[in-house]
């Protein structure tokens, strides 16, 4: 199986923005064990921005363009020393892939993209992808990681789509808000109902949030991708997803 896991800011840092080191360190083990299994891995990796506050000590995540570009090109060292120490430990070999917008939409630099992929897997290495935050922006930027995610799982013709999240899926109602919340585990179609169910924006450090997973449902789904959402506060978790066991929301494609 080829699965791509994209991973949130959320999942990655405590609330104050530092990285969770326990929770990384876990995450990168189990990974690398599915990938002994047998099968392909990539890593779709938020957090470049939110560790960046936290290097950086800032109280909150920054607000305009140039500050949030400074603070990302501060986090993504960090954040690709972490994964390559912590990789490296289960003898695993690293890539990164920083992306924007032109990278996906274009298509030569589209084919590129999926050349390198392909051939990162052939020689057996982990890409671990972003969003290209420190050149992205307004007009030129795919905007969460979510939708990242999905796009990363098209081009690299994935059999599933996993998002980590802060969440355990997509609920009938906030569940931080209405105790009598139903968690919902399977999704045929993105329906005007499903969408309306929604809600806000996702943590304070993060930029997504239930409406930017529909999203990357839609298009994975219509790729003929499933996905899931689930919670990332344990990375075991995904031993269960590869395990066939019924966890967090699991939406159908078409």
């Amino acid at each position: 199986m080829r699965i791509v896991v994209k991973v949130g800011t959320s999942t990655l840092t405590h609330a104050i923005g530092n990285l969770n080191i326990r929770r990384v360190d876990k995450l990168c083990r189990v990974l690398s064990d599915i990938k002994n299994a047998g099968h392909e891995v990539i890593l779709v990796s938020s957090g470049a921005v939110g560790m960046g506050v936290g290097k950086l000590s800032l109280k909150e995540r920054p607000a305009d363009i140039p500050s949030k570009q400074a603070v990302a090109a501060v986090g993504q060292c960090e954040l690709m020393y972490t994964y390559d120490r912590a990789f490296s430990e289960h003898n695993h070999v690293v890539a990164q892939i920083l992306l924007s917008a032109n990278d996906v939409e274009d298509p030569q630099r589209r084919r590129n993209f999926h050349n390198t992929i392909f051939r990162l897997l052939d020689l057996g290495a982990l890409p671990i992808i972003n969003e290209n935050d420190t050149v992205a922006t307004e007009e030129l930027t795919i905007g969460d990681n979510d939708t990242l995610s999905a796009i990363v799982a098209v081009s690299a013709g994935a059999d599933l789509l996993v998002l980590l999240s802060d969440i355990d899926g997509l609920y009938t109602a906030d569940p931080r808000t209405a105790p009598d919340a139903t968690l919902l585990r399977e999704v045929h179609g993105i329906t005007p109902e499903i969408i309306a169910l929604a809600g806000g924006k996702g943590s304070a450090l993060g930029t997504g949030g239930m409406a930017t997973k529909l999203k990357a449902a839609q298009i994975a789904g219509d790729a003929g991708i499933d996905m899931i959402i689930a919670n990332g506060s344990d990375p075991d978790i995904l031993y269960s997803i590869m395990d066939g066991i019924a966890v967090g929301t699991r939406f159908i494609a078409r």
